[in-house]
């Protein structure tokens, strides 16, 4: 492969738009490509056609490839702007997605992938030229009720092309399912349809009432904080999010942080926010924490006093935890504290990860110090074993030679390097990358 694109690299252009041009016309799926990055927004409508109309006698639909091309020509055509409807192509692609799925062997998941897309962009569709409401309700009530439970479709997504009339459709099938199903496939759609049409209609009350039936998880009380915000009833939000935080002994709370520290915000209690981000970060002295305070405490004017605080949390805590070691590194190199960020990378041995970011800022001025970090990370690479991390082992060699020259110990470098030859002298594709950076091997 690598040589037949050195060749194709080596042709006129004259040469290669002649080559691309003669397989386009054996190739429908190139020529859409082709023509949607030439701009032909004319005969990208026909082009959709003619993909969706092969039958199975002809190769089928059902190939990722030519999937793509056909929703990568719709979506050109809605970020364009078209003033085309092109709502009933996009309603037929994902029909003839999912009806490929029946027969397809998608291991990969790559047309699954495809198939949430061109929901998405059936939606947009919808949106821009909007269907009878009651069909598009019916088509969203087929595909979430089918048998094949393939796609779960985001009614907000469709709320505006549904209006009143199409969501009180869907509404009403719903009561009938869950009026009727005690359990089943068919109940978990309707439920999770029916959590949806609360959000959309703004029902607080029946939504924390659909909730409250589960385990008290923190994204469910992230959803519950949203709606209540987006309803303007503020102080139920900040009431919540604080309960949610406060039974909470772990996992992903960050997002009902923030959502509770928007809302402080909304409300001008820039002390509470100050407060609450300095005690996320006591909790969880991290990176992002970090930077969260920073910025809150910025805003108030009280960021030195806060930066040596948090400072000497972490200094504290990567006494005793290398993880929080490495965090407190980076940090303090952000801070303009490189020296110190060394220092604690050393002394508490942090991460490879973690030394290497340090080393490329400071092997311009220290480039002995360096030296035994970018050392660990060749003999890292070359323990994958391939050609790709022995080509970048290489480049690290390389540049590994001009630190001990920098450094004033030039002679070492080839010590060095007639013991990495000694201990892989065997991988013979190592040391061709090697010669190939123009690193002369010692001899045996």
């Amino acid at each position: 492969m690598k040589d037949l694109r050195a060749y194709l690299r080596s042709l006129d252009v004259e040469t290669l738009a002649d080559l691309l041009h003669e397989q386009s016309e054996r190739d429908p799926e190139l020529r859409t490509r082709l023509r949607l990055l030439a701009g032909e927004v004319g005969g990208d409508l026909a082009e959709v056609r003619s993909l969706l109309d092969r039958g199975p006698s002809q190769a089928g639909f059902a190939e990722a490839p030519k999937i793509t091309a056909v929703l990568d020509t719709l979506q050109h055509l809605l970020d364009s702007g078209t003033r085309a409807d092109v709502a009933p192509l996009a309603r037929r692609t994902v029909d003839r997605i999912t009806e490929a799925l029946g027969t397809a062997d998608d291991t990969s998941g790559a047309i699954g992938v495809e198939l949430r897309r061109a929901v998405r962009l059936y939606a947009r569709a919808c949106a821009a030229h909007p269907p009878e409401p009651g069909q598009l309700a019916e088509w969203i009530l087929g595909i979430a009720f089918g048998e094949s439970g393939r796609l779960e479709i985001d009614l907000a997504d469709f709320a505006q092309a549904l209006g009143e009339s199409g969501l009180a459709l869907v509404k009403s099938t719903v009561d009938t399912v869950l009026g009727q199903e005690e359990s089943g496939r068919r109940r978990r759609v309707a439920e999770r349809l029916n959590e949806q049409l609360a959000e959309i209609s703004g029902d607080v009350d029946t939504l924390r009432e659909i909730l409250s039936g589960r385990m008290p998880r923190l994204d469910v009380s992230l959803k519950i904080v949203r709606v209540l915000r987006a309803t303007g009833r503020t102080s139920e939000a900040i009431a919540h999010a604080a309960q949610a935080l406060a039974r909470s002994t772990g996992g992903a709370r960050a997002p009902v942080v923030d959502a509770l520290a928007e809302t402080f915000e909304e409300n001008g209690r820039h002390d509470d926010v100050l407060t609450l981000r300095r005690s996320e970060f006591e909790r969880s002295p991290d990176r992002p924490a970090y930077l969260a305070l920073r910025e809150s405490a910025t805003e108030l004017g009280r960021w030195d006093t806060d930066r040596d605080w948090a400072l000497g949390v972490l200094r504290e805590r990567a006494d005793n935890d290398r993880d929080t070691a490495g965090e407190f590194a980076r940090i303090l190199h952000e801070e303009g504290l490189s020296e110190e960020a060394w220092q604690v990378a050393q002394r508490h041995d942090c991460s490879l990860q973690v030394k290497l970011e340090l080393a490329e800022a400071r092997e311009t001025d220290h480039p002995a110090d360096v030296i035994d970090v970018y050392q660990a990370h060749i003999e890292d690479l070359i323990r994958y074993k391939d050609a790709d991390h022995y080509r970048h082992a290489a480049k690290r060699l390389k540049k590994l030679r001009t630190l001990y020259r920098n450094a004033g110990r030039a002679a070492e470098f080839g010590d060095y390097l007639a013991c990495l030859v000694r201990a892989h002298g065997r991988k013979a594709r190592l040391l061709t990358e090697i010669r190939n950076a123009r690193i002369a091997l010692p001899k045996s």
